[in-house]
């Protein structure tokens, strides 16, 4: 199979654009003291520039006002965003609101992206993903929550956690159990439902390491649905279709995920490089030293191996769909993680103290990063499902019970065969 990452010119100046943007209008942001009202002012401005570009959730088609890129070219444009936590807003594909809008697109009807997908889009609602569950984990076969369909209505009973930006959204999408005897990945459907539709309990932000920026400022809201009636016409696709839509949903929200890590990474790594060349030791600077060398080169070697396996994902989901490129969603999801982690403690370890204060980013990018390696899944159930799939072009090899010559006694008879042949 040919690989080809390749981007024409004019994409290329998207992107150097963005590079630019990033740098020169939204790093500053993030030391700016600016109150919420001057905040909302100086994003306005910046999303109509990014407007301007063509640039605006670029996630989504054309023709819902997206750029229709394809998941490659998504990819780039997303490390670049992820060297900044207040970039993916102003250019409209922050987590969840991206998501599900996209989820909107694929499954949602025309009634469906009229009320909630356009207005999302525009920016004049926000949205909550409620799927996790206290005792599901990382589970979702295990969901309890309910829905019960009554005449031309669904009732939703059921408890919510870790359901982000929950606390601001003006609708969920909530994962159900429409049909409990069914097979297990046919049981779950997914329903909208307005925020101030009776019955619906948000308890709190649950508190979590790295507070409310780990989230990008959402929050992580549980809660409850008590006898919440919604209209059937709220049921995304059909029921049992839970399953399905969400790996559509999960599938190119992790290679977002994945490549915003490795802007995160890039910038961590950017910020060791100008300490090691900058920081006087007794006898020359840290540069000089061999476990600094190691620091940068294995950091370096990390990163380039989960940015072409990454784009190897995206490049399979553009040729295939999400189902061509389910073990290479997977492994970028666990090794993605892991480096962008490993990047950011490395740094953190060369600056010394100073590198776990507020006066640098990488404390608190560090902190994102230890979540990273459990939201959407974590590590471990990613590792699992690259080791089955992997293993499934294998077959059992009968071992036989008498004795098993060795590869010496092997490779003698062979030589003995031959020479007896050409003797012959």
């Amino acid at each position: 199979m040919a690989w080809d990452f390749s981007t024409e010119p004019e994409f290329e100046a998207k992107l150097q654009w963005m590079r630019d943007f990033v740098r020169e209008e939204i790093l500053p942001l993030e030391v700016a003291d600016l109150d919420p009202e001057a905040s909302a002012t100086v994003t306005a401005g910046l999303k109509a520039q990014v407007k301007e570009q063509g640039l605006w959730a670029a996630h989504l088609p054309p023709e819902l006002g997206g750029g229709g890129f394809g998941q490659l070219k998504l990819g780039l444009m997303h490390e670049i965003l992820g060297r900044s936590r207040l970039a993916p807003p102003i250019f409209g594909n922050n987590a969840p609101d991206s998501g599900n809008a996209e989820l909107l697109a694929i499954g949602g009807n025309e009634f469906q992206k009229e009320r909630w997908m356009k207005p999302l889009l525009a920016g004049e609602l926000r949205s909550c993903f409620s799927m996790t569950e206290p005792g599901a984990g990382a589970d979702p076969t295990r969901l309890t929550t309910r829905a019960v369909r009554d005449g031309d209505e669904y009732v939703i009973n059921g408890h919510k956690w870790f359901s982000s930006n929950g606390s601001h959204a003006d609708f969920f999408i909530v994962m159900v159990v429409t049909d409990p005897e069914a097979e297990p990945h046919k049981r779950a459907s997914m329903i909208l439902v307005d925020r101030d539709t009776p019955g619906v309990n948000v308890l709190r932000d649950i508190p979590v390491m790295g507070g409310a920026h780990s989230a990008g400022d959402k929050g992580h809201a549980e809660i409850l649905y008590e006898d919440v009636r919604v209209p059937a016409s709220h049921l995304i696709g059909r029921e049992g279709d839970g399953f399905v839509l969400a790996q559509k949903r999960l599938g190119p929200g992790r290679i977002h995920h994945a490549m915003r890590w490795l802007g995160q990474a890039q910038r961590a790594f950017d910020i060791m490089c100008e300490r090691v060349v900058s920081r006087h030791v007794k006898d020359g600077v840290l540069a000089d030293k061999q476990m600094m060398q190691d620091f940068i080169a294995t950091s370096k070697a990390e990163m380039e191996a989960a940015r072409l396996l990454t784009l190897q994902a995206a490049w399979k989901m553009d040729q295939g769909g999400t189902k061509a490129a389910l073990t290479d969603i997977a492994l970028i999801k666990f090794w993605g993680a892991q480096v962008l982690y490993n990047v950011i403690d490395r740094a953190i370890q060369v600056h010394g103290s100073l590198g776990i204060t507020g006066d640098l980013p990488l404390e608190e990018m560090y902190r994102d990063a230890r979540a990273a390696r459990i939201y959407d899944g974590p590590d471990e159930v990613h590792k699992v499902t690259v080791a089955r799939r992997t293993l499934r072009d294998f077959t059992p090899v009968e071992v036989p019970t008498e004795h098993i010559p060795t590869r010496r006694e092997a490779a003698a008879r062979k030589f003995a065969a031959l020479l007896e042949a050409s003797e012959g």
